[in-house]
C-alpha cells in the first residue's frame, strides 16, 4: 500500500494506495471535522484547492448526525460527496479534550455529550464499529491523548492501556470487515504512538505496536502544550523505532514550519485545525510570513492576499475588500480566507514533494522553515 519512491536525507516522497484512490505524500489533511470544513468550503471547493485526504471526527459524526444515519446513506463519501481517502480520528482525542467530562476505565472512556450532557461511552470496539459504519479509508485506534505535564506513572500506566486498546481495536476492526453489510471493508487501521514526554515510554510503545504490523503508525499526544524542541526531540527518538515502510503521521501538527521540520524527520502524514482556525480571524498564512487582514494598513491595499497565490481568493480579490468583509462580519470573508490557508498548506506540501524529489530538501528548509511562521510587520 505505501511505496516510498524517493528520499533526500531523512525526508520521503511517498505514495500510499488506498481503496478512495492514491495520496503523494508528505500530505496534509484538510479538517473537516463534523464531514465540513468550518468556513462554508464544500468538498468540491476542496478538490480545487489541492486537498487529498479529509479528516472527519468519530466522536462529534456518532453524536450528530449520528453514525448509523451516515451508514443507511451510503457512508461517509457518499454523504459528503467526496471521492477521495478520507481519515477519521478515533475520539481518542476527546478523551483529552473533555477531560472534565471524562472518566477512563480499562473498558473505555465515559464521556458528558458536550451538546446536551447525555452520557456517552466509548471503547475500542464502539470506535470501531462507529468508524466502521461511517465508512472512512483509514480509521484511528482508540487511545488517551495524555495531559501535558502528566507524571512518569500515570503515562506509563496510560500507555499500556492504549496498547492493550490498539490490540482490540485491531481484533475488532478484522470482524467487521468481513460482515456483508460493512461499507468499506478494505479499511485500514493506524495505530497510535504515545508515551507523553518520557523518552524510553515512547520508545517501548513504539517497538510494541510496531510488532502488530498495521498499515500505518501515528505519533499522538504532541503539540498538547511541551515546547516545540521537546515535539521535535520526541520525533528524534521514536522514529527510528518505526517501521520503515508504513507511512507515518504526526497527529495535530502543525504551523508551516512544523510542518517543514516533521518532514525532515520522516514524517509523511500531517493535520491541524490551524489553517481554518485562524483564517476565520483573519490570519492569512503566505510564502513570506503571516499577516493580519484586520490591521489598518491593509483598508487600501488592492494587492492580493499573496502575489504568488493561485487560489480563488488571490485570484479574485483584494486584501482591502476581504478586510472590508471581516469588518462587516460578512461570511464570505471566512470563505475566502479559509480556501486560502487550505490552498496554501496543500501547495505547500506539493513543493515539498517536489524538493525531495529534486534532492533539494535542506534548501527549501533552509529557506522557508525560518520564514513561513514569522509575522510581517
Amino acid at each position: 500500500m505505501f511505496k516510498i519512491l524517493h528520499t533526500n536525507g531523512k525526508a520521503r516522497r511517498g505514495e500510499f494506495r488506498t481503496v478512495h484512490g492514491v495520496v503523494q505524500t508528505p500530505v496534509f489533511q484538510n479538517v473537516g471535522t463534523i464531514a465540513a470544513i468550518k468556513g462554508g468550503v464544500s468538498s468540491l471547493d476542496l478538490k480545487e484547492l489541492g486537498c487529498q485526504v479529509e479528516l472527519c471526527n468519530t466522536y462529534h459524526l456518532h453524536l450528530r448526525p449520528g453514525d448509523k444515519i451516515v451508514k443507511q446513506l451510503g457512508g461517509l463519501h457518499r454523504f459528503m460527496n467526496w471521492d477521495r481517502p478520507i481519515l477519521t480520528d478515533s475520539g481518542g482525542f476527546q478523551v483529552f479534550s473533555l477531560a472534565k467530562l471524562r472518566r477512563i476505565t480499562e473498558e473505555g472512556v465515559s464521556f458528558a455529550s458536550h451538546i446536551d450532557g447525555h452520557r456517552v461511552f466509548m471503547g475500542p470496539e464502539e470506535s470501531m464499529q462507529i468508524q466502521s459504519n461511517l465508512g472512512s479509508t483509514i480509521a484511528m485506534a482508540f487511545d488517551e491523548c495524555i495531559e501535558y505535564p502528566s507524571t512518569y506513572e500515570y503515562v506509563k500506566n496510560s500507555t499500556e492501556r492504549t496498547y492493550r486498546w490498539l490490540v482490540r481495536c485491531k481484533e475488532e476492526m478484522k470482524r467487521l470487515n468481513t460482515l456483508p453489510d460493512t461499507i468499506n471493508r478494505e479499511q485500514l487501521l493506524f495505530g497510535i504512538n504515545q508515551g507523553g514526554v518520557y523518552d524510553d515510554l515512547r520508545i517501548e510503545h513504539m517497538k510494541k505496536i510496531s510488532e502488530l504490523d498495521l498499515p500505518g503508525y501515528a505519533i499522538g499526544g504532541l503539540a498538547v502544550g511541551e515546547s516545540t524542541e521537546t515535539m521535535y526531540h520526541i520525533l528524534d527518538i521514536v522514529l527510528p523505532h518505526a517501521p520503515y515502510d508504513k507511512p507515518r503521521y504526526l497527529m495535530g501538527v502543525g504551523t508551516p514550519s512544523n510542518i517543514i521540520e516533521g518532514v525532515a524527520r520522516g514524517i509523511d502524514f500531517f493535520d491541524c485545525v490551524m489553517p481554518t482556525r485562524n483564517a476565520r480571524h483573519a490570519f492569512i498564512f503566505t510564502r513570506h510570513g503571516t499577516l493580519n487582514l484586520m490591521n489598518a494598513k491593509h483598508e487600501l491595499d488592492t494587492r492580493p492576499i499573496d502575489d504568488e497565490c493561485g487560489c480563488p481568493a488571490c485570484r479574485n480579490f483584494s486584501r482591502a475588500y476581504i478586510r472590508h468583509l471581516f469588518k462587516a462580519k460578512e461570511m464570505l470573508a471566512l470563505r475566502l480566507c479559509v480556501m486560502h490557508n487550505l490552498y496554501f498548506y496543500n501547495e505547500l506540501m506539493a513543493m515539498i514533494r517536489k524538493a525531495i524529489e529534486e534532492d533539494r530538501f535542506e534548501e527549501f528548509r533552509a529557506e522557508y522553515s525560518p520564514v513561513l511562521d514569522r509575522r510581517i510587520v
